[in-house]
């Protein structure tokens, strides 16, 4: 695998078979889940549940009813992770998997609704977390930060999301891929300027409302653009690299 996982890092898998594909509508919110994160910061110390790579379950030989499904997405992930891949077709998809083309489209109406199968993985993962994250103890800023150390190890634990995440691998997609990303950003955004309010040094400016969103800003900006240079680099830069001076500094904790 090109990337390199936390010491510390869990292990739990987010099963494809799980999520309920709804093209047309958002993703449903998540169900809280699993263990706690100990240090709000560290990225090579979180305990954080980041699920897994789902390209790394190995796909049965013969799949029982319904597994077929989750394959096709655990494929997709895989052939996303190679470094400078082009645009990835049905034709080559089916060939990984040995069916024919009309066999993926047996269980998925279109790629589009293949790449909204990882779109709703990614949403239903982070904001799992992210709800665990709000149920922690903690000041304003440290849960801030450990949203955004969360995001950061979710997207290097999985560099074919990556892709997906930061659009790299939707540019020749349907437009409303895009968009769905877009809209998952705005909503991470929104989430750390929740958890920023209320924040000592926030309170303490003349303008703390418009502090908290510029800080929120700020950090969305930050993991966005760690997560393109992770994707442009062939995955060699990881994301999490001085992640947690960095937001030390921003947080000023």
């Amino acid at each position: 695998m090109p990337h390199a996982e936390s010491p510390e890092s869990a292990s739990t898998v987010f099963d494809f078979d799980q999520l309920e594909l709804h093209p047309e509508q958002p993703a449903a919110s998540a169900a809280d889940a699993g263990a706690e994160p100990q240090d709000l910061f560290s990225a090579s110390e979180s305990s954080l549940d980041v699920p897994e790579n789902p390209a790394t379950i190995a796909p049965r030989k013969r799949p029982k009813p319904g597994e077929r499904r989750a394959q096709i997405l655990q494929t997709l992930a895989t052939m996303l992770e190679q470094p400078g891949a082009e645009r990835i077709t049905t034709a080559a998809l089916a060939a990984k998997l040995d069916v024919s083309e009309a066999a993926l489209y047996r269980h998925f109406a279109s790629k589009a609704q293949m790449f909204e199968g990882l779109i709703e993985f990614i949403e239903q993962s982070v904001f799992s977390l992210v709800n665990q994250i709000a149920t922690r103890e903690g000041t304003p800023a440290q849960q801030t930060g450990s949203v955004v150390t969360m995001l950061l190890q979710f997207g290097e634990k999985n560099p074919g999301m990556t892709r997906v995440m930061v659009g790299d691998a939707l540019v020749f997609e349907n437009e409303r891929l895009q968009q769905r990303m877009n809209q998952f950003f705005d909503k991470i955004e929104a989430t750390l300027k929740q958890n920023l309010r209320g924040d000592a040094a926030l309170e303490a400016s003349a303008t703390p409302t418009v502090d908290g969103q510029l800080l929120a800003s700020l950090l969305t900006a930050l993991v966005v653009g760690r997560l393109q240079r992770f994707a442009r680099s062939g995955f060699k830069r990881l994301p999490t690299e001085y992640l947690e001076a960095s937001l030390a500094k921003l947080l000023q904790i």
